[in-house]
């Protein structure tokens, strides 16, 4: 038996909906990172959802290799929570970058609480080039799924 929507030779007519194009991910459209003679280091992140709605998160505090990761993953939960509008609150538990099957990667651990109920999140990514932007594509890719649940009801 054919589905309803399939042709006379069995294949199957895609439709792209309103509801599924509602579906889609915030897209990192700029990160900025400053460092002072004071030893301080400033991230600043802008995400975009759908063309049109922009977000800014930024954070700052001292400044380290370890430290700016965490100031970077900070900017991009702060620019997440704006997007949120309160519906969504993240707490950075952790971040780290490893060396493993001979690549440098980013890995972000996060909390997120979203009706009340606190759920962990884990994310990635290869840290080659630049680790401020590896940190917020890895808390990107930790709350992805998350978000896409919260696009999808909004």
């Amino acid at each position: 038996m054919f589905p309803e929507n399939a042709e006379p030779d069995g294949t199957l007519e895609t439709v792209v909906t309103r509801e599924q194009l509602k579906r889609e991910r915030l897209r990192l459209t700029r990160i900025g990172s400053t460092r002072t003679q004071t030893g301080q280091c400033a991230v600043e992140v802008e995400l975009e959802w759908l063309g049109g709605v922009r977000v800014v998160g930024r954070a700052e505090g001292q400044a380290s290799t370890a430290g700016d990761l965490r100031i970077a993953a900070l900017a991009a939960v702060a620019a997440l929570e704006q997007f949120g509008a309160g519906a969504l609150s993240f707490d950075l538990t952790g971040i780290k970058a490893i060396r493993a099957f001979d690549a440098n990667i980013v890995i972000v651990s996060l909390t997120v609480k979203q009706d009340g109920t606190p759920q962990r999140l884990l994310g990635s990514y290869l840290a080659e080039e630049d680790p401020v932007r590896s940190a917020v594509i890895a808390v990107l890719n930790a709350t992805n799924r998350i978000l896409g649940n919260y696009i999808a009801t909004r």
